[in-house]
């Protein structure tokens, strides 16, 4: 059971037991890069003895649909890869969905906007385009400028009357954020220099992904954060938010990404790549987590293994440092 929270702290501490989490959006079918990541995830923590949590990103309302989070459950069943908590498996950390959290989220914000760390931006996404001169620079998008960061009272005013709802920014100070990355190990990051000031809550009226990425984190106890490498520039941001916030961080790695022949990020253009797919063509389970555990160093190609075979020689350092290519032809062996 956690332990109680400390003073300044409102959420429940793990007590030293490792607690890792695996935590996709429902906009889609899990496919080979998404499967990778929760193997890895799950070798982590499961190695260490510790705990699993399954926690569902469904902010996107327009994109996120219930038959695709249903989708997603059964496909990490069938490749064996199971978790303590989250749908189905509650627990002191419940829900496990994050549009049912809202409370939650709406709580940390106004911690932020007590202490000063947050302002209203009444910018539309095109002024901040505009005002940036670039149409896109990262996983924030363009500059954020600081346009609303410092506005006089009256002209907040003013703003307000003829904008729509405003979001709210957290206010970035100059200068680096480092940290340890359990795989890439040192990494520094200017967020200020990068994005700028950041929403963490949106004109809809909905959290935004980094405030409820580190709000989560806390509040579930989880020590340890395996994802893919996509989200690196993500971790300074969340940094910040837990540090304002007086939280205690997790421990990260970041995990290459499996790329199509073209270099870019695996999609359903390069293939079968989507795991449903893969069952309904018939493919074994086994095959498809030896050929993720080869991809990933773990072992040679051609293995036939399922998750619990890989826990005896498990090292996070076997892991590659890069990105590995997801062939044709190894999508055509699995489905032969």
């Amino acid at each position: 059971m956690a332990a109680a929270a400390p003073p300044g702290n409102p959420y429940p501490t793990p007590g030293g037991r490792v607690r890792g989490r695996f935590a996709p959006s429902p906009t889609g079918l899990m496919h080979l890069g998404n499967a990778r990541t929760a193997l890895l995830a799950w070798l982590q923590v499961r190695a260490a003895g510790g705990d699993l949590l399954l926690r569902m990103e469904d902010l996107d309302p327009a994109r996120c649909r219930p038959e695709l989070a249903a989708g997603l459950l059964s496909d990490l069943s069938w490749l064996g890869l199971d978790w303590d908590e989250g749908p189905g498996r509650p627990g002191l950390c419940a829900p496990y969905v994050q549009s049912l959290r809202a409370d939650l989220y709406r709580e940390a914000l106004a911690r932020l906007a007590a202490t000063g760390h947050t302002y209203r931006c009444y910018c539309s996404r095109a002024e901040v385009t505009r005002a940036a001169g670039a149409p896109h620079a990262g996983e924030e998008g363009p500059r954020y400028p600081g346009t609303c960061r410092a506005l006089a009272p009256a002209d907040a005013a003013a703003r307000a009357a003829a904008c729509r709802q405003p979001a709210w920014r957290f206010r970035v100070e100059p200068g680096p954020v480092t940290f340890t990355d359990l795989l890439l190990g040192p990494c520094t990051f200017d967020p200020g220099a990068r994005g700028g000031d950041f929403v963490v809550w949106r004109a809809d009226g909905v959290a935004a992904y980094q405030l409820a990425v580190a709000v989560d984190d806390a509040a579930m106890g989880i020590t340890h954060v395996l994802r893919g490498d996509d989200l690196t520039d993500s971790t300074p941001r969340q940094l910040l938010l837990l540090r304002a916030l007086g939280l205690t961080p997790p421990q990260y790695a970041h995990v290459p990404l499996l790329t199509g022949p073209d270099g870019s990020r695996l999609s359903k253009r390069h293939g079968s790549v989507a795991i449903a797919g893969l069952r309904q063509a018939g493919v074994r389970p086994e095959a498809v987590v030896g050929y993720l555990a080869a991809l990933s160093g773990l072992v040679p190609p051609g293995t036939r293994v399922m998750p619990g075979d890989l826990l005896d020689n498990w090292s996070l350092s076997q892991v590659r440092r890069h990105a590995t290519v997801v062939r044709p032809e190894d999508l055509a062996a699995l489905t032969a």
